[in-house]
């Protein structure tokens, strides 16, 4: 979609990319995060929070629908086996990145400049699976999303109940469940006012050469960036981190198997989120609790590799011996 950079309509959508990365600083929309709290705290809070942004996209559509102000949406796909092939992958680069496309700006916020290799390693898979002529995105659905056959009426109680929640929030304290609902409400302000943005899009239609309106998909990437840059700073999470060899090459890594994996689902960890899980389609839910379920297996295999290489304690010796 092309616009001026100074129309009203891309200066608020910047405005929102920006709120968005503040958010990200405070919000639970990184799976590797999510899968980290499950297993070391035993809370969901941040799955929770993440299905929840979902559905403030969902909302979000419904009330632009009833309104008659929906754009084009993104194309369905249907469930393949390479979806669980692709999203298993995701799962490890996301695992072997430390951080999702989402965590990974939080990570560049707070300093962490090693993150820099993982969209550059990202444009790498995405660059490999062109020249190697993969042809992985499957056929689309004809059919349009389930959400967006729902009647009219249905948004009223969608907008109370959006209403309800970001005054909840505002009278509240910034915490990481509010920070996921501006999330997603500001990602669907963004989409609905210049369409698919996100800069792990942007990088795989570069690398098939189809990327349109690059400069300005790029000034919201800063946009972003800039946010996460700035809420970092107010959490007391900046500073700058020294960049070593072994952690460019593991996001590198991390960043190029992230990328095989969407082109195969098809969808990155942000889109499965505030795209395909709001619009119901199918294959991303099971994409995405198929990435979750394979962040756990290597978390797991670590935790039996310490367990087995930890001391153990000698017993006292019986009395009488």
């Amino acid at each position: 979609m092309d616009m001026h950079l100074l129309s009203p309509a891309f200066l608020i959508a910047a405005a929102c990319a920006g709120l968005m990365g503040f958010a990200i600083q405070r919000g639970a929309t990184c799976t590797v995060a999510a899968v980290d709290e499950i297993l070391d705290k035993g809370s969901a809070r941040r799955l929770v929070a993440m299905v929840e942004a979902s559905a403030w996209v969902a909302a979000g559509l419904l009330v632009a629908q009833g309104l008659g102000v929906l754009g084009m949406m993104p194309v369905g796909y249907p469930l393949h086996d390479w979806t669980i092939v692709g999203a298993m992958l995701l799962g490890l680069g996301a695992w072997l990145n430390r951080a999702c496309a989402f965590g990974s700006i939080a990570r560049l916020g707070n300093g962490e400049w090693a993150y820099l290799a993982t969209p550059i390693g990202y444009f790498a898979g995405c660059l490999a699976f062109t020249l190697l002529g993969v042809q992985s995105a499957p056929t689309p659905l004809t059919e349009g999303s389930p959400i967006l056959r729902a009647p009219a009426w249905v948004a009223l109680p969608v907008i109370a109940a959006m209403a309800w929640r970001l005054v909840r929030h505002a009278r509240g304290s910034w915490t990481p469940h509010a920070a996921t609902t501006v999330i997603g409400i500001t990602f669907f302000v963004t989409l609905l006012l210049v369409g698919a943005w996100s800069y792990t899009d942007a990088l795989a239609e570069l690398s098939r050469g189809m990327a349109g309106s690059v400069v300005m998909r790029g000034l919201l990437f800063l946009a972003l960036l800039a946010g996460a840059i700035l809420g970092g700073s107010i959490a007391g999470r900046r500073g700058s981190t020294r960049i070593a060899l072994p952690a460019l090459l593991r996001c590198f890594a991390g960043g190029a198997v992230m990328a095989s994996g969407a082109l195969l689902v098809p969808g990155g960890n942000d889109g499965l989120i505030l795209l395909g899980m709001p619009l119901l389609w199918p294959y991303a839910w099971v994409a995405f609790l198929t990435m979750c379920l394979t962040i756990v297996l290597p978390r797991l295999a670590q935790s039996g590799l310490r367990w087995c290489a930890a001391p153990r304690r000698s017993r006292p010796p019986r009395a009488g011996a």
